[in-house]
């Protein structure tokens, strides 16, 4: 005997099971949202997830110390963004990363690649955390380049005196209209952009 499923359970079907799945395996920093699902993702605990668990005390501090610099720098991080730190480069791969050094999905959170475990790097994911938290997903795809990737280049004080282009222009630009706006006016400028 055949099951005969009318439109609306097949429907629910595709929306919940099919279209999760194929996300999933097509849309690889999707990945972030549920990070041990089918991998050797440890997380020690909401906030810090990591593919070597000898290397954890390490992520903790990158960690703690560009939630503590960000807070400083640009205000409070509310709620606690998830951060994978990945110390192969298969790992990173997993997550989507290929030739980037790190990525931040919207408010779900960060993976950071084998090349980027150092401060200035999870500082630019978090700011990046922030852009998604304070304009929401839409008006960060649509702000201009420049002031996305400006900000995360600059206010994470990235150490290298010269970036590849185009991220040392968008660096310049960014300081040249941070330089015209209040501290507490950042997010709000922002929006006009």
């Amino acid at each position: 005997m055949r099951l005969k499923l009318s439109p609306r359970p097949r429907l629910a079907i595709l929306v919940f099971v099919v279209v999760p799945i194929l996300a999933w395996t097509v849309v690889r920093p999707v990945r972030v949202v549920l990070p041990e699902v089918g991998t050797g993702i440890t997380c020690v605990d909401a906030t810090v997830c990591l593919d070597d668990p000898s290397k954890a005390e390490s992520a903790k501090a990158l960690y703690a110390e560009a939630v503590l610099f960000v807070s400083q720098h640009i205000g409070a991080i509310e709620g606690s963004p998830k951060v994978i730190f990945c110390s192969t480069q298969a790992c990173a791969d997993h997550f989507g990363l290929g030739a980037r050094s790190a990525v931040t999905v919207g408010k779900f959170g960060s993976v950071i690649g084998p090349r980027a475990w150092k401060p200035y790097y999870v500082r630019h994911e978090l700011i990046h955390y922030e852009q998604y938290r304070h304009l929401g997903v839409l008006r960060v795809l649509r702000s201009p380049k420049w002031f996305i990737e400006g900000m995360a280049y600059g206010l994470s004080e990235d150490p290298r005196p010269a970036l590849s282009e185009p991220w040392e222009s968008y660096r310049r630009k960014f300081f040249s209209w941070y330089g015209t706006v209040q501290p507490d006016q950042v997010w709000s400028r922002a929006v006009e952009l």
